[in-house]
Order: structure tokens, then C-alpha cells, then sequence
């Protein structure tokens, strides 16, 4: 049984070396770590130097300097030669058990793609947009290991490559600067019958800097987050108007209800108005989910600004 653990990093050192360091510490050692180096100018070959100097394991440093998350993904997934692929951003941490509890998970739950917890680590928690970040940044799931319904996000991810006929790239050029390259990954293994599976144990902390904190970014991502359902009925090669019709009406339904509920809470309960503002904005993103509307967190949109704009995998 091979494991290959991928990082895609865009401009975050430090971001970087913990996350590296989590996975040289891991209980369970991997056969392989891939760094995959999204900026131009290569600003994470001494890091990756470094980590391969006194890592048990083989460090391999990949250059995409082509600008974009799904280039990222895919430079990574055809460096690695292991069976198994574990995801990890370039802003999270892994327990030290972490990487032993996905693989016991796959192995018990027979899931080709396992999914761990994430606990977003924000600056000023108890502030609005600090709550806000927490609850966008976090994943829960079941107290315990089991079957999902529904993938997350590819952070804290496990996947079996060897259970699925994958592309050449398997994540969607056409996703490099808005991001959504794994609802897309993860709904083509869903068509090949991928059993989803919960790792309760697999616990991973994801630190959000202070560029992911404020107003515009936070509600950007919520919107973008509502856009993905609707959005994912309406792929080019399995247009859902169905689905589509549905989405936004659930959409419509959630600004309508939530939109005057987060103005009403607000000054009584911060937390539900953050939950609601939450559900409003990502309705608005069911409804105005038009290509062309999307945020752009990735690829172009970041080579200008060197200051932690946000991982490749972000």
C-alpha cells in the first residue's frame, strides 16, 4: 500500500512548513511527500530543500508555474506514484494521527474517498467576521467514522486513484482562478459509483490569515459556495435544467428567509445573525450563478500580489 501526500502551496511559507512538519510527524509514515509550487518565481524550492533533508521519506518539490488551482492539483496528482493520494492545503495541520485514521477509515468503511474534520483557527473568533470565517472554514461531520451522502472539499482528503479510470486532468483547467475543481473532481468519481466515507479521527486544523477575514473575502466565498450547486447541474457535458431550476429556487427561498432573519438577530444573537447572513449569500449565489459572475480566489487573480492572497489550494 503506497501513500503519496500532496500539498499545492501559493506563496505562504510559513503556512507551509507547518503543514510539512505535520506530515514528517505523522504516526503513520507516508511513502512520499509532494509539494507542488504554484507561484512563479518558485518560492517554496528551499522549503521543499529543506523538509527532504531530514524527512524518513522522500520530499518531491513539483513547479507549476502556470497560474491556477486545477493546474496545481493536477501537476501533483502526475507527480505522485503512490496508490493512495492524501490532500493537504497549505494552511492546515494535520494531527499526528492523521494520516493512519484516513487510511483506517477506508480500509474499514470500504470508501475509495474518505474526508476528515477541519477546525478553522481565526484571528478575533468572537468578532463577526471572525465568526463568520470559523463557521466557513470548519467542517464537522458525524461523531463517528461512517458513509457520506455528499463529498466535501478536497482539504483533508483521502483518495484511492487505483479505484478510478481518471483523466489525464483530472481537475478542470476551466476552474484554475474560480475555484470548484473538486465538486467537479469528486463528482466525476461519484459517476464511477465512489463510495464517500467520514474519518471522525482524522483531525486537521486549518489556520485562516487575516486576508481570508474580512467583509469582501468572506462573503465572496459564501457566494461562491451557493453558486457550486447550482453550478454543478449546469456542466457542459450533463446540463441538469432540473436541477438547475431547483437550486435557485431553494436560492430564492433562502435570501427571502434568511436575509431579513440576519438583520433581525443581529443585534440580540451575533451567532445566528452569522449563520443567516451566511445562508443568505450563498442563496444569492444559487440564483446568480451565471458563468461570468463567479469570484476569482485563484491563479491570475493572485500572481500580482506576493502577500498571502490565498494557497493554490486554498
Amino acid at each position: 500500500m503506497s501513500i503519496s501526500v500532496m500539498i499545492p502551496t501559493f506563496r505562504r511559507p510559513e503556512g507551509l512548513r507547518v503543514a510539512v512538519q505535520s506530515v514528517l510527524a505523522q504516526s503513520h509514515r507516508p511513502d512520499e511527500i509532494i509539494i507542488v509550487d504554484n507561484s512563479p518565481e518558485a518560492s517554496a524550492r528551499a522549503i521543499a530543500a529543506n523538509a527532504n533533508a531530514v524527512a524518513r521519506c522522500p520530499v518531491i518539490y513539483v513547479h507549476e508555474p502556470r497560474p491556477g488551482v486545477s493546474n496545481a492539483r493536477n501537476a501533483g496528482f502526475a507527480a505522485a506514484s503512490g496508490r493512495y493520494i492524501a490532500l493537504l492545503d497549505d494552511d492546515e495541520v494535520a494531527s499526528v494521527d492523521w494520516l493512519g485514521a484516513l487510511l483506517e477509515t477506508a480500509r474499514t468503511l470500504d470508501a475509495q474517498v474518505v474526508f476528515g474534520p477541519l477546525r478553522a483557527e481565526v484571528n478575533a473568533p468572537a468578532s463577526l467576521p471572525g465568526q463568520l470565517a470559523t463557521r466557513l472554514y470548519s467542517r464537522t461531520g458525524p461523531a463517528a467514522d461512517s458513509l457520506l451522502d455528499e463529498p466535501f472539499g478536497s482539504g483533508n482528503s483521502l483518495i484511492d486513484r487505483d479505484a478510478f479510470k481518471l483523466p489525464d486532468q483530472p481537475f478542470d483547467p476551466a476552474l484554475n482562478q474560480i475555484g470548484g475543481e473538486d465538486d467537479a473532481f469528486f463528482a466525476l468519481l461519484a459517476a464511477q459509483g465512489a463510495r464517500f466515507g467520514w474519518s471522525s479521527r482524522a483531525k486537521a486544523v486549518e489556520v485562516v490569515g487575516e486576508s481570508r477575514t474580512n467583509w469582501s473575502h468572506l462573503l465572496s466565498r459564501s457566494f461562491a459556495f451557493g453558486q457550486g450547486a447550482t453550478q454543478n447541474c449546469a456542466r457542459p457535458d450533463a446540463v441538469d435544467r432540473a436541477g438547475i431550476a431547483f437550486w435557485m429556487a431553494v436560492g430564492l427561498a433562502q435570501i427571502l428567509a434568511f436575509a431579513p432573519l440576519a438583520l433581525l438577530s443581529l443585534p440580540v444573537r451575533r451567532a445566528l445573525a452569522v449563520k443567516a447572513l451566511d445562508k443568505a449569500v450563498q442563496g444569492a449565489g444559487k440564483v446568480l450563478w451565471f458563468r461570468g459572475l463567479e469570484p476569482k480566489f485563484y491563479g491570475q487573480a493572485n500572481t500580482a500580489s506576493a502577500q498571502d492572497p490565498g494557497s493554490a489550494a486554498a
